[in-house]
């Protein structure tokens, strides 16, 4: 167990449920300099109050302690990113170039690519100008971005992170995420949005989509256990105060797994405007 990874998680969870080192205290009967040192690594909180942590900073106790992307069952991801063959091609995806369209890097614009896979997205915006950091859950697949990468000579902030753990504690100008949001269960959808919204730059776009449920189109066969079902306008919802320049719902034909079957997705671009009032 990392002092450190534990006290940085207690001091970032506590931050977002808005609570100081003292009303955190109080919760669990302890004194302030205790979560003090928890937070800046002197030690680390006694094994009894790990449920009430958990509990009081909305998470679970293995997130707590740095260990939920790690212990998380991970869905097949790495099985299908083990071959040297990219799984989804190399090819950047249509919303990328609506991207570039709303905001071209005229200046070096901050972004951040959720759930990369093995980062044909997250190169493409790097080879294009864009200042790029980029996330996935799985090892192989950061494994591949990161050569992907290396073979187009650009720079990428590569990480490996649990979008449903993972907050954003930095600013960026665009947030991108694309086929992904379907593995964050509703009950974090709210604090995660909330999150990415907060930390977009005035002025900066969040370009997102998501599959939805659809009672006319049968379950896809390469759905996993942490598949969460979303409901059409679902992530639009979440702007409604917020420029939306595009708001789209498709249906797709798809053959990943080997079997021909169908999607429908969500498709949201929307900006940031600074409120003058």
């Amino acid at each position: 167990m990392n002092t450190y990874t534990v006290g940085k998680n207690i001091c970032q969870m506590r931050k977002q449920k808005g609570l100081t080192q003292d009303e955190l205290a109080a919760r669990l009967n302890i004194s302030y300099q205790a979560v003090s040192k928890w937070e800046n690594g002197v030690s680390l909180p006694d094994i009894s109050l790990l449920p009430g942590l958990a509990v009081n900073l909305g998470c679970s106790i293995d997130s707590l302690l740095g260990y939920a992307a790690q212990k998380r069952i991970m869905s097949d991801y790495e099985s299908r990113y083990s071959s040297e063959e990219y799984y989804w091609g190399v090819e950047p995806s249509d919303m990328c170039y609506e991207v570039m369209r709303l905001m071209p890097p005229v200046r070096p614009l901050r972004l951040l690519d959720i759930g990369c896979g093995e980062g044909k997205d997250a190169v493409f915006f790097a080879k294009n100008g864009y200042r790029v950091s980029a996330f996935d859950i799985t090892e192989k697949g950061i494994d591949k971005a990161k050569k992907l990468a290396e073979d187009h000579g650009v720079p990428v902030n590569f990480f490996r992170a649990d979008v449903c753990d993972f907050r954003l504690e930095s600013d960026f100008d665009v947030i991108f995420s694309s086929g992904v949001f379907h593995f964050i269960p509703e009950a974090l959808r709210c604090e995660i949005f909330e999150n990415y919204r907060s930390r977009t730059a005035p002025g900066g776009i969040n370009a997102m989509n998501v599959f939805v449920k659809k009672p006319f189109i049968p379950v896809p066969p390469d759905k996993d256990s942490r598949n969460f079902d979303w409901r059409s306008g679902e992530l639009f919802g979440y702007y409604t105060d917020w420029l939306i320049h595009k708001c789209d719902e498709v249906i797709f034909d798809c053959s990943s797994g080997g079997v021909p079957h169908k999607h429908c997705m969500d498709i949201m671009i929307s900006r940031k405007i600074e409120n003058k009032l």
